[in-house]
């Protein structure tokens, strides 16, 4: 193993703080693999921890490595493990079970209450030169998916999940609430599993205009007024074309979205609250409830990245017209690369090639 003055990972040490500094790994275990990062995307969740040192109930409290969206290619791998070999290219899932409690033994891992995930307070995150992985949480990418596409099978996970947990196929019509890069997984994913009409909301003209060339049957743009809901949810009934809407995706998670997907979506149908943007919110649920729509709550993923790999393989899903912005790993680029990534604007999913 290198020593530790070669390997350099971006620390988050405070508000607007990053630092490019040495990492030492930790011994590569006889199930782990020693990975070479090639391709690291930021995440919101990246730059809600640069911007308040938080998020939702995660602080941070001493310095962490940043990153959790990653591919790469495998250094070294430990004793035991016989499905991969230097040189492979792989995707990481970046969570790590305890595989020990109720709900990692009965598949839901994402719930796991000692989750172990990349960058998440304290667990240090991959964007760094070189990092250690459990080797059965490293996929070896077709050859015909580049390490980017990789990378991209984290933030496509929670689109694909969602859609799993809703239950979405050649019979739903879908209403997509936010255009940021979870939002655009979303529909993609989505279309994935045969929606044929997926209306997507959003308040930026921009945001809908890639939508639209994502493949949304419609778009509309929404305030951010709370007045303004209940003529929005006709518009977006009389976008879906007269067909109802089955099930909602809620990208983002303010009381306002949510009022609106739970007011547009049909009775009998399914609202997934996929984004977390309210801790608390006010919504309308008692007429909800009497027309009997389901609310799910989507955490992350499970199982996802063979059918992510397979849509990307397949070219069911294409994620490249989301990669907008490119940097290399410098102490200069990084800052720039997160500071990117914080404005938003044309920006949609920033990545690192290291």
């Amino acid at each position: 193993m290198g020593s530790c003055e070669e390997n350099m990972a971006a620390w988050l040490y405070g508000v607007n703080d990053l630092r490019v500094l040495p990492y030492k790994l930790p011994a590569l275990g006889p199930r782990d693999v020693r990975v070479s990062m090639k391709a690291v995307g930021i995440c919101g969740s990246d730059v809600h921890y640069l911007k308040t040192m938080s998020c939702g109930h995660f602080l941070v409290k001493e310095p962490m490595v940043i990153g959790h969206e990653s591919a790469g290619i495998i250094d070294e791998v430990g004793s035991e493990v016989t499905t991969l070999a230097p040189g492979d290219r792989v995707a990481l899932e970046p969570g790590t079970g305890c595989w020990r409690c109720d709900r990692c033994k009965e598949g839901r891992y994402n719930l796991c209450p000692d989750m172990k995930f990349f960058a998440t307070p304290p667990i240090h995150g991959s964007l760094a030169n070189k990092i250690v992985h459990p080797a059965d949480l490293c996929f070896k990418l077709p050859d015909n998916v580049s390490l980017e596409e990789g990378a991209m099978c984290e933030p496509l996970s929670v689109g694909v999940y969602a859609c799993r947990r809703a239950q979405i196929g050649p019979e739903t019509n879908v209403l997509v609430m936010g255009a940021g890069p979870i939002g655009l997984v979303s529909l993609l994913a989505a279309r994935a599993f045969g929606a044929p009409r997926i209306v997507v909301v959003d308040v930026d003209r921009n945001r809908l205009s890639v939508a639209k060339e994502l493949g949304a049957f419609a778009t509309v743009q929404v305030s951010t007024k709370t007045e303004d809901f209940e003529k929005e949810v006709e518009q977006i009934q009389k976008a879906v074309g007269g067909a109802g809407i089955d099930v909602t995706l809620d990208c983002v998670g303010f009381s306002k979205t949510m009022s609106t997907a739970l007011s547009a979506t049909r009775s009998g149908g399914k609202v997934c609250l996929v984004g977390m943007g309210h801790c608390d919110m006010t919504i309308p649920l008692t007429p909800a409830a009497a027309r009997e729509v389901d609310i799910l709550g989507v955490f992350r993923y499970k199982n996802t990245w063979p059918q992510c790999l397979e849509f990307l393989s397949s070219g069911k899903i294409d994620v490249k017209p989301l990669i907008t912005h490119r940097y290399g790993f410098s102490q200069e680029e990084v800052a720039d690369a997160f500071e990117t990534s914080a404005r938003g604007s044309n920006a949609i999913k920033v990545m690192f090639n290291l």
